[in-house]
């Protein structure tokens, strides 16, 4: 029973530093539409408080799902 979870979650500042591809404004566009775009049901975007976290795989998932879509 030693299993090891492996989270990668990020912040949008760092999110936008490790995937230049991904502007700040436009990565909190896709947040703040997250219930329409898709995105809150991917389960990527995960709040505590105030804080906004980004999990890597999932938004990439996502952004896969958006790609197929199209």
């Amino acid at each position: 029973m030693n299993e090891q979870t492996s989270w990668a979650y990020l912040t949008v500042q760092q999110f936008t530093e490790k995937n230049k591809a991904f502007t700040t404004g436009g990565l909190r566009a896709l947040i703040f539409n997250e219930h329409s775009n898709g995105l809150a049901q991917s389960g990527a975007i995960v709040r505590i408080g105030r804080k906004v976290l980004i999990d890597e795989a999932k938004f990439f998932g996502w952004v896969q799902a958006q790609n197929k879509a199209a």
